[in-house]
């Protein structure tokens, strides 16, 4: 019999019934100093107040805003984009209720960046229009709630010509983290010859570089019965990094560090194929190795804080290059927070992946 007594929280103002948990699991799967109360809450949006928040809560690369007017404008081809069907999570969310799930799964503060299909839907005028306004809302939410949000901006691709001009604008008058960047535009994925431009120019900038998965325009009705977002999802994120390894684009552009999502999708399954029928002048393309090559950059556990993606994972990156990544509002924050504590990692490897990887990422995070 477990002598540890209960340890109970009264009901939160949202109407959550009272949370029971046990002290000693609580103790025991604790992520460290600050970060362990994320798994012990059940999902109270209230249970902190920002005016509470430590500065050493965890910190959520990928977390996805929606600004009302893009919505308002892209509602039907977004749809369209997805299947025909749009995740409820598209219409309710707000910064407000954003912060609200930061506060309860203990994120200190979360890197804004623009879901699939992004602001290209082949009007370059709108595509440009959009991106500007997208990046400047979401620099205004970062000035508004101080050390909350951070921004990879987007960009509206495959404008080039506009696409270097946004990647100008965000990082130098909107101080942006990184740049948000889709696995691919119109069936051409990032390592084509015709986005050298953008990548000469991120690399001779050093910079950090989302890359989020879409459902690419070939594959869209493959399954009817099935959504595309389960199998196309993971599979575009395989597939750029595919195309990043065996056109040399990661060779080329070795300043720029990439962040891959959902643990890689799948990826890590397909390394063994890459190695028997990758191209012939593979050891050009990739001179130190396809693992070593892989293993540099960056990738979160949105969707995937299992012990499955995360054992594949592990397997080629070390732990310094894993980050906390959550998917909200489509995934809620605190099913990510919850997963990370049923990893079994050590704590030191919970805090790293939590917050010290990024803040190595992306120090500007810190200020």
């Amino acid at each position: 019999m477990d002598d540890f007594p209960k340890i109970s929280f009264a009901p939160c103002s949202c109407g959550s019934p009272t949370t029971n948990f046990n002290r000693r699991k609580f103790l025991a799967t604790s992520l460290g100093a600050g970060l362990g109360v994320a798994g012990a809450l059940s999902g109270c949006a209230s249970v902190f107040s920002p005016e509470l928040q430590p500065k050493d809560g965890m910190i959520d690369v990928h977390h996805h805003h929606i600004p009302p007017f893009y919505l308002e404008e892209y509602r039907e081809r977004i749809s369209g984009s997805r299947g025909g069907k749009l995740n409820p999570a598209w219409l309710s969310w707000s910064p407000e209720r954003a912060l609200e799930a930061m506060d309860a799964a203990h994120v200190s503060t979360a890197v804004l960046s623009l879901t699939s299909p992004g602001v290209w839907f082949g009007d370059a005028i709108a595509a440009a229009r959009t991106a500007r306004q997208v990046n400047e809302y979401a620099a205004e939410l970062g000035r508004t709630h101080k050390g909350r949000f951070g921004l990879f901006a987007a960009v509206p691709l495959p404008n080039r010509e506009a696409s270097l001009k946004e990647i100008e604008y965000s990082l130098d008058v909107l101080k942006a983290d990184g740049i948000g960047l889709l696995t691919s535009y119109d069936d051409k994925w990032l390592g084509d010859p015709a986005y050298d431009d953008i990548f000469a120019e991120l690399n001779r900038r050093k910079a950090v570089v989302f890359v989020h998965p879409t459902i690419a325009m070939c594959c869209r009705n493959l399954l009817p019965d099935v959504a595309p977002i389960i199998t196309e999802i993971p599979q575009d994120t395989a597939r750029a990094i595919t195309n990043l390894l065996f056109t040399g684009t990661f060779s080329r552009y070795r300043d720029i560090k990439f962040i891959f999502t959902h643990a890689g999708g799948n990826m890590p399954m397909m390394l063994g194929r890459m190695k028997q029928y990758g191209p012939a002048g593979l050891t050009n393309l990739a001179p130190f190795g396809i693992e070593r090559e892989i293993s540099r950059h960056y990738f979160d556990l949105a969707g995937t804080a299992n012990r499955p993606a995360v054992a594949a994972l592990k397997s080629i990156v070390p732990i310094s290059q894993i980050l906390m990544g959550s998917d909200n509002p489509y995934v809620p924050l605190m099913d990510t927070a919850n997963g990370l504590q049923s990893l079994e990692l050590s704590p030191a490897d919970l805090r790293a992946i939590g917050r010290g990887n990024a803040l190595s990422l992306l120090p500007t995070l810190a200020t």
